[in-house]
């Protein structure tokens, strides 16, 4: 008589959530990948500790070889009690070109977030003809670099009569391409059409919309495009369009410091630290959202 064979079909198991498998390094790989961030970390922040402590450097320990980069023997305070004496020469008080950094960065910065937001809102939630092909051309001009758009922005300057005003400062910043990108991108990511149809529905007009949901809800991207401009046009030097002296920012002066030779190296450091301290306290104020704007809306496709 035949031998019967049964056939079963065996399933594997359910994992329970005790059971799940996890992937993790070992404390050794741990160990080395902490210390190669460590490492990154200490390099990239370098010269920011040479520049600190290069300004409380004397002379002799500047003149000193080969030179220390991190230590300093006696600290002083000279190189920053010189600049206003360095800049006594010129017959405008420190406390002005300060006064004109400071204006000029936060009006360009200001005028340059509500466009760019303004820019981005017509090309991501408003019908219009041939948006890609604008947006395209945006994206192109980012790859200009400044100093090849010097001769047509002065002659622009020169038709505009604005050579030697405030002007000459903030109109360059206003419609910055790298703004309307960023924008635009996190819009597209984070702004639902439903929320702009819904608006309509309710009788809110276009500027409503803007100012009510829009620039609210893109508070984040607003705070990296503040970051950014302010950072741009902190550093600008504008050169051969400002002429009068009373109008020169802070930058500008602190170049010609920078320029007078060795003996003055302790002090280029000073104005240099000087010059940093605006653009690290307005990062850290918006060092969040910058994070969560390149995450999301700077890798977009």
């Amino acid at each position: 008589m035949a031998k019967k064979h049964s056939f079963r079909l065996r399933f594997p198991a359910r994992r329970t959530a005790g059971s799940v498998r996890k992937y993790t390094r070992s404390r050794f790989g741990n160990f080395l990948f902490f210390a190669f961030l460590f490492l990154l970390c200490a390099f990239s922040v370098l010269p920011l500790v040479y520049s600190v402590v290069t300004s409380f450097k004397p002379l002799d320990e500047l003149l000193r070889f080969p030179p220390t980069l991190l230590t300093v023997r006696r600290p002083t305070l000279r190189n920053y009690a010189a600049l206003p004496d360095l800049i006594a020469g010129l017959q405008i008080p420190l406390s002005r070109y300060l006064t004109n950094s400071l204006f000029v960065s936060i009006a360009g910065t200001v005028l340059h977030v509500i466009a760019a937001t303004a820019a981005a809102f017509v090309l991501s939630k408003i019908e219009l003809k041939h948006k890609a092909g604008i947006f395209l051309i945006i994206q192109l001009s980012l790859l200009f670099n400044a100093y090849t758009l010097n001769i047509p922005r002065y002659l622009v300057y020169n038709g505009m009569h604005i050579i030697d005003t405030y002007w000459v400062y903030i109109l360059p910043a206003i419609p910055s391409s790298m703004g309307v990108f960023l924008m635009k991108q996190y819009m597209d990511g984070y702004i639902p059409d439903a929320l702009i149809e819904a608006a309509k529905i309710d009788g809110a007009n276009y500027l409503r919309i803007f100012s009510r949901i829009i620039f609210p809800n893109v508070r984040p991207c607003v705070l990296t495009l503040a970051l950014f401009s302010f950072q741009t046009i902190w550093a600008t030097i504008p050169g051969g369009t400002i002429f009068n002296e009373s109008l020169k920012t802070l930058p500008t002066v602190m170049s010609t410091i920078s320029a007078g030779g060795i003996a003055r190296s302790g002090s280029a450091m000073a104005a240099t630290v000087i010059l940093m301290i605006p653009p690290i306290v307005v990062y850290l104020f918006s060092q969040s959202s910058v994070k969560e704007t390149m995450g999301s809306a700077g890798i977009k496709g």
